[in-house]
């Protein structure tokens, strides 16, 4: 592909070509025209006058000029094939040839311009002339006519010599300016055709009316200047006028198109679109950020790389920083550059600031988005995968899991299996946890390479794993498979030279009729601990032994008489400032207090309690104990909110915000004191109707909270979509912060985000000190976990924050610091974190 460079050789080449052309034609015209003048001079004052008016006329037409720039050269409109036809229709055509080469040239000596334009429009203009005159010569034309008959006799033959002019002037320019400018003919030929068009009919009048005054007397010749220039300001004013009306129209179709969140996009637009809205030779644009610079022109990008790259195109240099209004931000700089000498009109000046500025805001908000679909990618790696091992995780076992199992009859057979290390704490107690991860490892990769590609292998947390079978053609090949991969499990493993042997258990489980992907990961559960009981390798699921599922059997017919005799219980789990140990609020989490069965845990009644129809009544009585809870505590004198935990099949009931608001006032309780906290899952970003139910409690002050956030789908479009208040930090991540570089990056991008969208974060599962510790910290102000307390009845919760720790009320762990000793950015932390609780109670669906 030839360079820029060559490129514009071979223009100058082609274009000093085609003006020698012009130049030897037009000399060879002068040439004749010389000998015919010799032959027959001028003889009288009137022809000598008559010369010496021709070629002030044509040196006046060719100096009023309406200036359009392409690019780097300025091109002219001139009024010269009026002066020209005028001068055939009234002298012979020899004279006016040798006349017109004279005025241009006196032109031009006057402009001063340069000579190679001088002998462009000489040459061109010398032929026009000869043109015209040829034309009139071929129809026997006399001057002055002794009669007319008719006023055609004067119109056609002057018209025809006006059109062969114009023709030979389009002809011979057009061509000419395309490849100075860079453009194609035909888009030279297209532009301001219309403005053109009316300047043509405009000067053939001009030519016309002229005539009939020379008709009366020849002398009036010296009239026409003064009406040729009035008649050229009105229409240079109609060209700056159509022009700058075209400029603001691409303005702003240009920064339209840069309302795109790709940075490439958004850098291509850029370049393209400003190298035709500014007629530049080329476009660069310097990025700070990364030492980027990007160049090209009308074309596309011809550059992509590092700044510093020198370029082709040699000329002028048009700088305009990329700053906002206030100039206090700058991204970069974009330059124009043009081959030759330009200086920009005040409009074109004015256009290139707000040119500049729309395309400062465009690459600030493409990196802005960039970098949040970085972190967004970053949460959802780290929320699909195992730190240690690279495996999927149990989130992303279940995800796909699910869609497997929507889709299980088109794709065949599916099925699960789970492997448990037999007697892996030995190895961590004898050798280490740091041995014992390396095993893990080994473990992972094993049976990543026995599974086929079309497997899922995940592992589920510990010494636990777990493979998802797909597109089985019958359920026995499941044993068969499960087999393979305990068998790859059977070498010892090498671990710092020695070899270790160990030993697994597996269970399968085919896909339910229905439950979904959690019944199918239990199933398996229950199958394995029945190959562990048994002393066998791998066992298959067996309805009949699943004592744990025979129950559930019966819980459904339990639940109309749970909800009527208050069966339901809630426990508190208390969520704390990790620097001073106080109370900042309470999550509410539901119990089934069953007679017959003990209490029961949410996950083995929900998906019943859902199915039942009975969700409206289960969730206003959760709800009802939470907010007789929270109204308890503040009569002790602690205002403590209460989170409750909110089913995604109770946003998709309209009447569920008038419900949740009625019970607020019926135990006067304010809305702000009520948090509720959402799980992330597709209905939350695909449905309007979850949309109009969070608004409405949201505007009415009810909080809202994103509860394990950084495991869903779509935590980012979420926040996007839903206002809330605050961010709960998944427990996975906390638990293994201390081990995995990963978690703890996740949980640091986690605060920062909430720093920068003033949400508060809450980290569950808090379990030691080092753990507090280490969140605090990194910025995190509350937490949630055993270290502080177990979920209990809401009489208890409040005797413990009446005893306090330390003796200090409303707290339950000693603070981190002296009191004093650490002086806290926002000093409202605290109060909010009591108005705004950490973490919510669920309303089960």
């Amino acid at each position: 592909m030839p360079s820029q460079a060559q490129s514009d050789q071979e223009d100058h080449r082609r274009l000093t070509l085609i003006i020698g052309v012009i130049v030897v034609a037009a000399s060879v015209v002068c040439a004749l025209s010389l000998m015919a003048m010799l032959a027959r001079p001028p003889a009288t004052v009137t022809e000598v006058a008559t010369v010496v008016a021709l070629i002030a006329m044509i040196a006046v037409a060719t100096m009023v000029k309406a200036r359009v720039r392409i690019r780097s050269t300025t091109h002219s409109i001139t009024w010269n094939e009026t002066a020209i036809v005028v001068g055939v229709a009234v002298a012979p055509a020899p004279w006016v040839v040798l006349c017109t080469a004279i005025g241009v040239a006196v032109a031009f000596a006057v402009l001063r311009l340069p000579a190679i334009k001088m002998a462009f429009s000489i040459g061109k203009n010398t032929l026009v002339a000869a043109g015209a005159g040829l034309t009139l010569v071929s129809l026997d034309w006399v001057w002055p006519p002794d009669t007319f008959t008719d006023f055609a006799d004067l119109i056609a033959p002057i018209a025809l010599a006006y059109l062969a002019a114009t023709l030979l002037d389009e002809i011979i320019a057009i061509p000419v300016i395309a490849i100075a400018s860079g453009s194609s003919i035909r888009q030279q030929f297209r532009t301001n055709w219309d403005l053109r068009g009316v300047g043509v009919a405009l000067r053939f009048l001009v030519t016309i009316c002229t005539l009939l005054l020379l008709q009366a007397d020849l002398r009036l010749l010296v009239a026409v200047p003064p009406l040729v220039l009035s008649l050229h300001l009105a229409y240079s004013t109609r060209i700056r006028s159509r022009t700058e009306q075209q400029a603001w129209q691409r303005l702003a179709r240009t920064t339209d198109a840069l309302n795109v969140v790709d940075l490439d996009e958004v850098l291509t637009t850029a370049v393209t679109q400003a190298a035709e809205l500014f007629s530049a030779d080329e476009v660069e644009m310097e990025l700070r950020e990364g030492g980027r610079t990007v160049r090209g022109g009308t074309g596309g990008i011809t550059f992509d790389g590092p700044t510093g790259t020198p370029t082709d195109v040699d000329g002028t240099i048009i700088p305009a920083p990329l700053e906002g209004h206030d100039r206090t931000v700058d991204v970069g700089v974009l330059r124009l550059r043009f081959r030759g000498p330009v200086q920009l009109s005040e409009r074109e000046q004015y256009t290139l600031r707000t040119f500049a500025s729309a395309l400062c805001t465009a690459v600030r908000n493409a990196q802005a988005y960039a970098e949040l679909a970085r972190v967004a990618d970053e949460h959802a790696y780290a929320a699909s995968h195992d730190a240690l091992t690279g495996l999927a995780n149990r989130r992303q076992l279940l995800d796909e899991g699910t869609e497997q199992l929507s889709t299980r009859h088109a794709d065949g057979v599916t099925a699960l299996v789970l492997i448990d290390l037999n007697h892996f704490k030995e190895v961590n107690d004898t050798l280490g946890h740091a041995a014992g991860d390396q095993v893990l490892v080994q473990v992972a990769d094993r049976l990543r390479g026995a599974a086929p590609a079309s497997d899922l292998v995940a592992r589920l947390g510990g010494d636990e794993f777990a493979v998802l079978l797909r597109g089985l053609p019958a359920p026995a090949v499941a044993a068969h498979r499960a087999e393979t991969l305990l068998a790859a499990l059977h070498e010892p493993f090498e671990l710092d030279g020695m070899r270790i042997s160990v030993e697994a258990s597996g269970g399968i489980s085919g896909a339910p009729s229905n439950g979904g992907m959690a019944e199918l990961l239990r199933r398996a559960d229950v199958a394995m601990y029945q190959a562990k009981r048994a002393g066998q390798r791998i066992a298959t699921y067996a309805p009949t032994r699943d004592t744990a599922d025979l129950g559930r059997l019966t819980l459904g017919g339990d639940l109309p008489r749970a909800v009527a005799d208050h069966e339901f219980v809630v426990n508190f789990q208390p969520i704390v400032d990790l620097g001073t140990g106080e109370v900042t609020s309470a999550e509410a989490l539901a119990r089934w207090h069953h007679p017959v069965h003990g209490l029961i845990d949410p996950l083995r009644f929900l998906e019943a309690v859902e199915r039942s129809g009975l969700l409206p009544a289960f969730a206003e009585a959760i709800l009802d104990q939470a907010l007789i809870a929270a109204v308890s505590w503040h009569d002790a004198g602690f205002d403590v909110p209460v989170a409750v935990n909110v089913s995604p099949r109770s946003l998709l009931d309209a009447r569920f915000p008038g419900s949740v608001l009625a019970r607020l006032r019926a135990h006067d309780l304010p809305p702000d004191r009520l948090v509720l906290e959402l799980t992330e899952t597709l209905t939350l970003s695909q449905l309007d109707v979850v949309d109009r139910v969070l608004s409405r409690l949201r505007d009415e002050g009810v909080r809202l909270a994103l509860d394990d956030f950084g495991t869903g789908y779509s935590s980012l479009s979420l926040l996007s979509r839903i206002p809330v208040h605050e961010l709960k930090i998944d427990r996975s991540f906390v638990t293994t912060m201390e081990s995995s570089a990963e978690a703890a990056a996740v949980i640091r991008s986690t605060l920062d985000l909430g720093r920068s969208l003033d949400l508060d974060v809450v980290a569950e599962g808090v379990e030691s000190e080092p753990q507090r510790r280490a969140l605090w910290e990194l910025g995190c102000v509350a937490g949630q976990g055993h270290l502080f307390a177990r979920p209990m009845p809401s009489g208890t919760l409040l005797a413990a924050m009446q005893r306090g720790s330390g003796g200090r009320p409303g707290t339950l762990a000693a603070p981190l610091h002296d009191a004093g000793a650490v002086i806290r950015l926002s000093q409202n932390r605290r109060q909010a974190g009591r108005s705004r609780p950490d973490r919510l109670p669920h309303l089960p669906a």
